[in-house]
């Protein structure tokens, strides 16, 4: 019996679709970055203008979509100028660190010998040093307030990127050495050194490419803390100028959590939920570069 076309044709695999909570984690990083980048177009007032006609307004006052603070000062626009500081801090530094710590890794790992363990030593070193003890030095040090109460040094917000990218630094550069240490030991690296390819072109063809992938899983998991951590930081009094990040509205209004949450609150579920994104793009992409790698 002759068998039918259809029959014999292979099936076409269909695209798999990715899961919802991908698309749920753009939507909100994208509506936050909208925020940050554009913020200034918005009808708003300044974050840092007070209306003391309105204080501890709630939700949907008149001038006022998400109320306003127990000082007067608008949520919402807290919210908005609070995603420029608070999303800069934190991608500035997980890229910078990113950067000087994966070439520091993969050069460590390719050359091995006397420039790994320097290099290995230095990172070790910097992780055995606390990170509030750190970020709270170069914050007295680098951006003392003046006696007139103008900063008689780097703004708080560099600073803040300063430390927290040498903090950054060996997380992702041991993670980076990792990688690259078992990319290195794989067959076509081993091709590629046994036909003559320089060491060079090795690393920037066959190692870097693969080791980028993850540097970026881990990236957007180190965001989600270093959010995280300026929070901290800015209750400790040691974060960003007060009210100007998600961080320092917490650190603001804390001291009038028990009489009226809510000016806290919002901006915690803002931190809340930005981490929960960075978290399942982590998670995400490591799944897929798990697949990847384990088909190669």
């Amino acid at each position: 019996m002759r068998s039918s076309t259809r029959e014999c044709a292979p099936r076409v695999s269909e695209k798999r679709r990715a899961p919802l909570g991908v698309y749920l984690a753009t939507a909100w990083l994208g509506l936050c970055l909208a925020a940050a980048l554009f913020g200034d177009f918005l009808p708003l007032p300044a974050w840092n203008d007070y209306d003391y006609d309105f204080q501890s307004s709630p939700a949907f006052t008149e001038g006022h979509l998400l109320g306003t603070d127990p000082d007067g000062a608008d949520i919402l626009s807290g919210l908005v100028h609070g995603a420029r500081v608070s999303l800069g801090i934190s991608f500035t530094a997980v890229l910078a660190g990113g950067v000087i710590g994966g070439l520091l890794g993969v050069l460590a790992a390719y050359r091995r010998g006397w420039v790994d363990g320097v290099i290995t030593t230095y990172f070790n070193v910097s992780l055995s040093i606390p990170t509030i003890v750190l970020t709270l030095v170069m914050v007295a040090v680098l951006a003392t307030p003046a006696v007139d109460g103008s900063s008689s040094g780097i703004p708080r917000e560099l600073v803040l990127i300063i430390s927290l990218t040498l903090v950054i630094v060996p997380v992702l550069g041991l993670l980076a050495r990792g990688s690259a240490l078992s990319w290195a030991g794989r067959d076509f690296v081993m091709v590629a050194e046994s036909i003559g390819m320089k060491k060079r072109a090795i690393l920037w063809t066959h190692i870097v490419p693969n080791v980028l992938p993850t540097m970026m899983s881990i990236g957007f998991l180190a965001a989600g803390i270093v959010i995280v951590i300026e929070g901290g930081l800015a209750i400790l009094g040691a974060g960003a100028t007060p009210g100007a990040s998600w961080g320092s509205m917490l650190a603001k209004n804390q001291s009038n959590f028990t009489i009226g949450p809510y000016p806290t609150l919002v901006p915690a579920a803002v931190i809340a939920l930005t981490v929960m994104a960075l978290n399942y793009f982590a998670d995400y992409f490591r799944t897929k570069i798990d697949d990847r790698e384990s088909r190669l």
